[in-house]
This record gives C-alpha cells, structure tokens and sequence, in this order.
C-alpha cells in the first residue's frame, strides 16, 4: 500500500477537519498545504451540521519544508 500524498477529509468545523487530516496523514501542520474545500453551513437555529466542511490537506514537497 502506498503512503498517501494528500486527503479530502469533512468534519463540523474547518478546524475539526484539518486536525482528522494531519492525524490520518501524521503530519504536523507545518509540513502540509491546507486549502479549504468547503466551509461549514449551519444547520436551522444556528445547529451545528447541516452541511460539513471539507479540506484538501497535502503533505509539502522537501523543497517546500527548508
């Protein structure tokens, strides 16, 4: 199986998804690219969950870590 470079992963928040991501991927935050996919939507009343946000997390290139 070979390692994975970058995911797209959902969560409640913005937040909630970054910190899934780097755990799955075992990266700190520093070595990887974040781009927000989607953000969160409310649900009615303000209830959390009505539409998750997503990201796209990448590992950095070495060149990119120096």
């Amino acid at each position: 199986m070979s390692p994975k470079f970058s995911i797209e992963i959902e969560g409640q928040t913005v937040e909630e998804a970054i910190k899934k991501a780097l755990k799955e991927l075992k990266a700190s935050r520093d070595k990887v690219k974040i781009e927000v996919v989607s953000e969160e939507e409310k649900g009615l009343f303000g209830m959390p969950g009505a539409k998750p946000a997503k990201v796209r997390v990448s590992l950095k290139k070495d060149k990119e870590n120096t």
